[in-house]
């Protein structure tokens, strides 16, 4: 409201004002999305090092996330070194994780 009513009265500087909050509140929508996915992070890793061998339905389960979620957290996990799978040959639904060494 305050962009329409400084863009009605040539007030430039409620223009820039209202402006730099959409872009604030941008900002820290996105900032909210990255946190959210570091917290769901941290839950899977502390599941898995509580339950060694955890399967992803069971850690999906137990954390409260749908399963293509944690597939994600895992993967990610595994990626950067900080879980290892038990059987790598073993199907996808069925791999099991642990804690690297």
């Amino acid at each position: 409201m305050n962009a329409w009513t400084a863009q009605t009265k040539a007030d430039y500087a409620a223009l820039s004002t209202a402006l730099c909050l959409c872009v604030c509140a941008a900002g820290l929508f996105g900032e909210d999305l990255v946190q959210r996915g570091h917290r769901q992070d941290l839950m899977v890793l502390a599941h898995v090092a509580a339950h060694p061998g955890a399967e992803a339905r069971g850690i999906a389960r137990a954390v409260g996330s749908p399963e293509r979620v944690v597939a994600r957290n895992l993967s990610r996990l595994t990626e950067d070194g900080l879980l290892a799978l038990v059987d790598d040959d073993a199907h996808p639904a069925l791999r099991s994780y642990r804690l690297t060494s």
